[in-house]
């Protein structure tokens, strides 16, 4: 969850991968997966989609124990707002979703007004920001 994912976790990525315009999804999840390889796709075990995934430089060190790299791994789930826009999460996000608008390498991003699928705050109306509700 965004909330656990802590800096020093994410302080080796080089680079995110998009799979997907995130241009046009107001949140994604992410999480932090324990994978045999710094960069390249991982593979992907949920349901739902892979949205994007970070590379990690050649510094990141594995895991004594496992011999694994814990790598930031970016997904959507079949019953999120990109896919049932009248769902569940209508006018929230879940805990570990955040705006991929909001990341970068490095950086853990955060929940926004777009995300939580909330009413735009004065300051976004004033900016002509309109949300997709």
């Amino acid at each position: 969850m965004s909330s656990l994912i802590d800096a020093d976790e994410i302080r080796h990525e080089t680079d995110l991968v998009w799979l997907e315009d995130v241009d046009q999804l107001d949140y994604v999840r992410q999480s932090l997966d324990r994978l045999p390889t710094r960069k390249g796709k991982p593979a992907y075990h949920r349901d739902g989609r892979m949205i994007g995934y970070a590379i990690l430089g050649t510094d990141a060190k594995p895991s004594r124990a496992s011999g694994t790299f814990r790598r930031r791994v970016f997904w959507l789930l079949p019953h999120d707002r990109d896919m049932e826009p009248e769902g569940l999460y209508a006018k929230s996000a879940p805990a570990e979703a955040i705006d991929p608008r909001t990341l970068e390498p490095r950086v853990k991003g955060y929940k926004t007004e777009r995300s939580e699928g909330g009413p735009p705050s004065r300051a976004m109306q004033e900016l002509g920001i309109q949300l997709p509700l």
